[in-house]
Parts: structure tokens; C-alpha cells; sequence
């Protein structure tokens, strides 16, 4: 499997395939919610399987954070390093844009996950999209 930066219009889209396959399909967040205004200004980054989408996330500056959303992987590729393989790259884009720390809202299920990549919490739960999260940082 492959992490790409999206930056054909077909990338793109498969970005958005994923995201709506996972967070609109599956866990029911609003299509207005998922695909919002910091679309173009943020990097995207996708997950192939050969030539099949099966992951995605994005990346942007918020305030001289790294602000990593979007992640997410088809069930059937989930528990096999995919999410960890987006993440990892992810992480050596950030250091390739001179970024020293990194900041990103996890569902709250998600957040050993996190952990395990070096991540911690730095919040109380809240929700978004209707869905239990906490802020979670890491230093680079």
C-alpha cells in the first residue's frame, strides 16, 4: 500500500470518496459537516491498495499547529496498519514543512490509537458532529 498527496482532481476525489464512505455513510456526520471550507487550503493525502482508494486524511496550519483530521480507512482495511501507515506519512510531510508540533481531534474510541503513535491528550471530551472527542497533541 501507498500514501499519495492528492494532487491530481482524481486524488482529490478519492479523498472525498473515502471520507464520505466512512464519516457520512457509515457514522452518520452531515455531508455539510464532513466537506466544509477548509477543503483548498488544506494537503490531502490518500491510501492505495494498487490502484484502489482505501484511506485518507488531511493536513493545515492552524496557528503554527499541524492540525491532522480526516482520517479514516475502509473496515475491510482496518487493524492492518493502514491508518498508522496515513499517519506516519502524514508525519514526515509535517517535519518536511518545518512544523514542531501537531494537534488533531480524535474520536474518542480512536484515541489509543493515537497514543500509540505519541500522541496525548490535552483536553476534555466535546463533541463534533455529534461524535465524542478529545484534542490530542505531539511534539515533533
Amino acid at each position: 500500500m501507498e500514501v499519495v498527496i492528492a494532487k491530481t482532481d482524481k486524488q482529490k476525489e478519492d479523498a472525498f470518496y473515502i471520507r464520505r464512505k466512512v464519516f457520512i455513510e457509515e457514522q452518520n456526520v452531515s455531508p455539510e459537516e464532513e466537506i466544509d471550507e477548509f477543503e483548498n487550503e488544506s494537503t490531502h493525502f490518500v491510501l492505495y491498495d494498487g490502484s484502489t482508494p482505501v484511506g485518507a486524511g488531511r493536513f493545515r496550519d492552524l496557528n503554527g499547529y499541524g492540525k491532522i483530521e480526516r482520517i479514516c480507512v475502509l473496515p475491510e482495511y482496518r487493524g492492518k496498519g493502514a491508518g498508522k501507515q496515513i499517519m506516519e506519512f502524514i508525519h514526515e510531510y509535517a517535519k518536511s514543512q518545518h512544523f514542531k508540533k501537531l494537534k488533531l481531534y480524535a474520536q474518542e474510541h480512536a484515541i489509543p490509537f493515537y497514543e500509540n503513535l505519541g500522541y496525548s491528550v490535552v483536553s476534555d471530551t466535546f463533541l463534533d458532529a455529534g461524535i465524542p472527542h478529545k484534542t490530542m497533541e505531539k511534539s515533533l
